[in-house]
């Protein structure tokens, strides 16, 4: 099966529809931004920190939180990449607004985009938020929302709930090995949500089918840019 073979549903979904590539963005992005806050509230308020559910034997519900931040960097450093994620969430709207309606760009990879978007906001809003509105107790009791005493941290300063958890298998490497032997395996371990999958679906989709589409867009906006700065001269 070849690459437009694969994308074709895709395509012929958004075509069919009949609506505007600007609406099905703003579309998918409310959708994904929704089913990411509801399940991380759900999450929250019904299970507390480290409590891990089997569903199957490969996919459980197990909740971590996580500050964004790698290698204890400081709160200063966690508001600047806070709002750098804002900035880029508005790139990202920007720049659906401008190539939306360009000639030869699919509805797909506007879809892609969005799904970018989408993600990278539901994350935003944890960070932005959940430090204010919940409350942080120690297991094995859950947070609450909106807690008598305030939130456990401030604006700007909130964890980013991760939940989706698929342990496919796991194996301890042979001792014989190098480096490895003796060690514990365990695919697939990471820890995750709804909006981080957003943003994996849409940059893989962009790699696999759209590339092209991106590079129709960045030259119509360059073309733009360079007419703009020639009509300013």
């Amino acid at each position: 099966m070849t690459d437009q073979e694969i994308r074709k549903p895709l395509d012929k979904i958004s075509k069919s529809s009949g609506i505007s590539a600007g609406w099905l963005a703003l579309i998918i992005a409310f959708v994904v931004i929704i089913a990411d806050q509801t399940l991380k509230i759900w999450i929250k308020t019904n299970f507390y920190i480290g409590e891990d559910y089997e569903i199957f034997r490969w996919f459980h519900i197990k909740f971590i939180e996580n500050s964004g931040m790698a290698f204890g960097l400081e709160l200063w450093n966690k508001l600047v990449l806070t709002f750098g994620r804002i900035i880029a969430v508005a790139l990202f709207v920007w720049f659906i607004i401008k190539v939306k309606d360009i000639k030869g760009i699919r509805k797909g990879f506007i879809v892609a985009v969005a799904l970018i978007a989408a993600g990278a906001a539901g994350n935003i809003f944890d960070c932005v938020f959940y430090g204010k509105i919940f409350n942080n107790p120690m297991p094995p009791q859950v947070a609450e929302i909106f807690p008598a005493d305030g939130g456990y941290a401030g604006w700007f300063e909130g964890k980013v709930v991760d939940m989706l958890y698929f342990p496919f298998f796991d194996f301890y490497w042979p001792e014989w090995m190098p480096v490895v032997g003796g060690s514990y395996y365990e695919f697939f371990a990471y820890i995750f949500n709804i909006a981080d999958s957003s943003i994996c679906i849409g940059v893989a989709l962009l790699i696999l089918f759209y590339s092209k589409d991106a590079s129709v867009a960045f030259k119509a906006i360059g073309g733009d840019s360079a007419k703009t700065e020639s009509e300013a001269k």
